[in-house]
C-alpha cells in the first residue's frame, strides 16, 4: 500500500519510510511487517521488546491529540495491530499458531480439515487423559490431577518443540505439505494440551475454595 502523503510504498510498516507519516494497515499485511521480520518462529524477543516500547511511544494517540481526523484514526489502529502483534510474536505458541495460519491452517476455527486429520494415536491420547482427568476429578483426588499436568506439560513442551522444528524447515520449503501437516498435527496436540491444563488449574481452584 501506497502512503496517503507521499505516495511511497510503506510495507505494512507503522510509519512511511519515505515522509515519516503514520501509515494505514494494508490488506494482507502481517504482524512481522510491523516489525520490519521476515516471518519466522525465531524471533529476537529482547529486541522484540525494544521495538515495541519504541513504536508504542510514537503510535500513542496523545501524539496526535492534534493531528487531522485521518491521523488520529491511524494511529489508534495502528496502535491496536502493535499491540496484538506484539502478544502473538512474543509468546512461542501464539507465534507457532499465527506461522500456521500464514500458511491457511488456522486451528482456532472449528471446520478446520485438520482437526479431522489428526492421528489416531492422538485421539487416543486424549481419550485416556480425559478418561483419567474425570475420574481423578470425580474422587476430588486433586494430587492425582497434578501428577497428570506435569506429565502433560512435559507432553506440551515436546510437542511444540517438534513443531518449532517443522516450521523452521518450512522457511526453506514454503510449499511442503507435509511440514504443514506436521507443524499443524503438533500444535493441535499443544492446543488440546492447553485446555487440560486449563481444566486442572480450575480443578484447584475449586479444591481451594
Amino acid at each position: 500500500m501506497k502512503c496517503w502523503n507521499c505516495e511511497q510504498e510503506t510495507r505494512g510498516r507503522p510509519f512511511c519510510p519515505g515522509c515519516g507519516k503514520i501509515a494505514a494497515r494494508p490488506p494482507g499485511a502481517t504482524f512481522f511487517d510491523i516489525f520490519e521480520l521476515a516471518p519466522s518462529y525465531d524471533v529476537d524477543i529482547p529486541a522484540l521488546e525494544k521495538q515495541f516500547r519504541e513504536l508504542s511511544l510514537r503510535l500513542h494517540p496523545d501524539r496526535f491529540a492534534q493531528a487531522d481526523a485521518r491521523e488520529r484514526r491511524l494511529s489508534l489502529e495502528q496502535t491496536t495491530a502493535l499491540n496484538e502483534a506484539y502478544r502473538t510474536l512474543k509468546d512461542p505458541s501464539r507465534r507457532a499458531f499465527y506461522l500456521l495460519k500464514l500458511h491457511g491452517v488456522e486451528l482456532d476455527r472449528e471446520d478446520a480439515g485438520v482437526q479431522k486429520q489428526m492421528p489416531l494415536e492422538f485421539l487416543e491420547e486424549v481419550m485416556e487423559l480425559r478418561e483419567e482427568l474425570e475420574e481423578a476429578m470425580h474422587a476430588k483426588d486433586l494430587t492425582r490431577a497434578q501428577a497428570m499436568a506435569v506429565d502433560v506439560t512435559a507432553r506440551q513442551r515436546e510437542a511444540l518443540h517438534e513443531a518449532a522444528k517443522a516450521l523452521r524447515a518450512l522457511q526453506a520449503a514454503p510449499d511442503n505439505a507435509e511440514l504443514v501437516r506436521k507443524a499443524s498435527h503438533e500444535m493441535g496436540r499443544v492446543r488440546y494440551f492447553t485446555r487440560f491444563l486449563e481444566q486442572v488449574e480450575e480443578f484447584e481452584e475449586e479444591a481451594v475454595v
